[in-house]
């Protein structure tokens, strides 16, 4: 399909290129990849946990729940069994209300074992809950 030129009296096809949409086109991709490309250079590395933030001093009315790569627990240093920490936390929660939750977990922990200690947790009153890491 040919296009007729700019002289009236002429029939010859138009040699220029209208380039308006190839510009047009070229500047959205390029808003485009201009916004996408930060997204795609940024990796999510995870290594967890080390962190440079000062120790935390705990207090009196702190649980402090360690999680062991087997799935065993600690409570304040002491063997709890996965089926008593539902009572404890409730226990804990009912003598003090605002206590927290330090939970230190083992680098190579599964998260399934830590999140069911959160939600044991969060299920029987327990609402404040930290992580404790070492510094490096």
């Amino acid at each position: 399909m040919a296009f007729g030129s700019f002289d009236k009296g002429s029939n010859a096809p138009m040699a220029e290129i209208n380039t308006t949409p190839l510009v047009d086109v070229m500047l959205v991709l390029l808003v485009v990849f201009i916004i996408t490309a930060p997204l795609l250079t940024n990796a999510v590395k995870i290594d967890l946990p080390q962190a440079a933030a000062a120790e935390h001093q705990d207090e009196p009315n702190a649980i402090r729940l360690v999680v062991k790569p087997d799935g065993s627990y600690f409570w304040n240093d002491e063997p709890v069994a996965r089926d008593a920490l539902a009572g404890r936390f409730a226990a804990a929660a009912q003598a003090d209300p605002n206590v927290e939750l330090h939970l230190r977990a083992d680098k190579t922990a599964r998260y399934e074992f830590v999140a069911e200690a959160m939600a044991n947790a969060q299920q029987n009153g327990v609402s404040r809950i930290g992580f404790v890491t070492e510094a490096p």
